[in-house]
């Protein structure tokens, strides 16, 4: 039987830690101790977005740096605030409106 290992990268000190289940509330990061199952770990957090979630059916949580019982969570793929940088981001958008 294989089974899939999941990258889970802590939102505070970036440390990577391998998962062979889920993430559950109790869950603490071994290099700096910070809750696991928290908003900033979470691929719906979103700074930008409404309640900072891009999941429309949340609940309001007040500290997204603390455990929670969210539904919603799924865990976030990458070290939080990678990805294309901003500059790129636009001129893809830009690109999308020229004549």
């Amino acid at each position: 039987m294989d089974i899939t290992k999941k990258k889970l990268y802590c939102f505070k000190c970036g440390h990577e830690i391998v998962l062979i289940d889920k993430v559950v509330r109790q869950d603490t990061c071994p290099s700096c101790d910070v809750d696991l199952r928290c908003c900033k770990n979470c691929r719906f957090w979103d700074s930008g977005a409404h309640n900072q979630c891009r999941e429309n059916l949340t609940e309001y949580v007040p500290d997204r740096e603390k455990a929670n019982f969210c539904a919603s969570f799924e865990i976030r793929k990458g070290k939080l605030g990678q990805g294309e940088d901003v500059d790129a981001a636009k001129s893809k958008l830009a690109a999308l409106f020229k004549d």
